[in-house]
């Protein structure tokens, strides 16, 4: 299973129960705007991240087609990581609170995912990378980390075509026939009803 094979799997299953969430998923990133990203931050992007980035370059609109964070196109993951690097040094950002704890922000930190300002990183420390937590208000977290995107976006895809979760989030289909991702037993959203979503 690779990051396209899961991204595929999302794919057929909104094509065929949330066609407005999948109209939402952008075109493929430009390879030469990866690169120039690559070069502009001095980071060289993890095979996973461009795989996915070969798929889709983020979102056309805000949607909550991922049940932890929003996918940044690769114009949003440099303006994040360079917001992080200009803010780090004034937080104290490179310091670790102690011996086992991560700092506020890393310079080899990658965000993959925003919600509403805590990033969904890559870190970049490891091979291969895992997949953990900026927080905008707290230091890193890695303790539930996804060991690859490759293991998360696979879950996403298991939880769509067998009726499972991802961690504590499952999926619904609101009214409107997108897809939501809400806490495990959410029966509501704004008053209105959350129907679990069918599997494939």
């Amino acid at each position: 299973m690779t990051v396209t094979d899961a991204w595929a799997r999302i794919e057929d299953w909104m094509a065929a129960h949330a066609p407005a969430s999948a109209a939402v998923l952008a075109p493929p990133a430009d390879p030469d705007a990866i690169a120039a990203a690559e070069a502009a931050l001095g980071l060289a992007f993890p095979n996973e991240l461009t795989q996915s980035l070969r798929r889709h370059d983020g979102l056309t609109e805000w949607a909550n087609v991922l049940p932890e964070a929003r996918p940044l196109a690769v114009a949003g993951i440099v303006e994040s990581y360079r917001e992080r690097m200009d803010v780090a040094p004034d937080v104290d950002g490179f310091t670790p609170a102690g011996p086992e704890n991560e700092p506020w922000w890393h310079p080899r930190w990658l965000p993959f995912g925003d919600a509403e300002g805590d990033l969904q990183v890559f870190d970049l420390r490891r091979e291969p990378a895992r997949l953990g937590w900026a927080p905008h208000d707290n230091p890193g977290t890695f303790a539930d980390a996804w060991p690859s995107l490759t293991a998360y976006l696979t879950a996403v895809a298991d939880a769509l075509d067998a009726g499972g979760t991802v961690g504590a989030w499952s999926p619904f289909l609101r009214p409107d026939g997108t897809l939501w991702w809400d806490l495990t037993g959410a029966t509501t959203l704004n008053d209105e009803p959350l129907e679990p979503a069918p599997p494939k």
